[in-house]
């Protein structure tokens, strides 16, 4: 149980770094280039569900869907939150500056990328019959094979 714990809080903190790693980019390297500032966000939301697609890969191998949908769920608002409310304050900005519209389109596009990486890495596991239930069903499907079959007299 304690690894499962570790395993959460070592991917919010990796989510959470990505995004002061983007907001460091664009605070000191393009100060005041929108355009620029946009491409690093983009990057970011990409990156984050890149990762959360190979999370999501490599966790689905492991375990049943229900085991790590249910730390996904958590891993994933209580990132956001950090990314949404925390990481504006790293580099001295207030969470609310650009208005109800910005802090809305980041928490919809967060939702987005997330939903989307692990969409992608659980579907690409599946597609490949690497995932926990395809495995199970192997398994079972090997052992059925493997008994030989009774004979029934009458």
């Amino acid at each position: 149980m304690d690894k499962r714990w570790r395993d959460i809080g070592v991917l919010v903190a990796a989510l959470f770094a990505v995004n002061v790693v983007a907001r460091l980019i664009t605070e000191f390297g393009f100060d005041g280039d929108d355009t620029a500032a946009d491409r690093v966000s983009l990057t970011m939301f990409a990156v984050i569900g890149l990762i959360l697609a190979v999370v999501a890969f490599r966790w689905g191998r492991r375990r049943p869907l229900a085991d790590w949908a249910a730390d996904m769920a958590l891993v994933v608002p209580v990132a956001m939150v950090l990314t949404v409310l925390v990481g504006p304050l790293l580099v001295g900005h207030n969470p609310f500056a650009g208005g109800a519209g910005t802090f809305f389109a980041q928490i919809w596009l967060y939702l987005l990328a997330t939903g989307a990486g692990v969409l992608v890495g659980y579907l690409v596991l599946t597609a490949l019959g690497r995932d926990y239930r395809s495995q199970q069903l192997k398994r079972y499907a090997e052992v059925k094979a493997a008994k030989p079959r009774r004979v029934v007299r009458r």
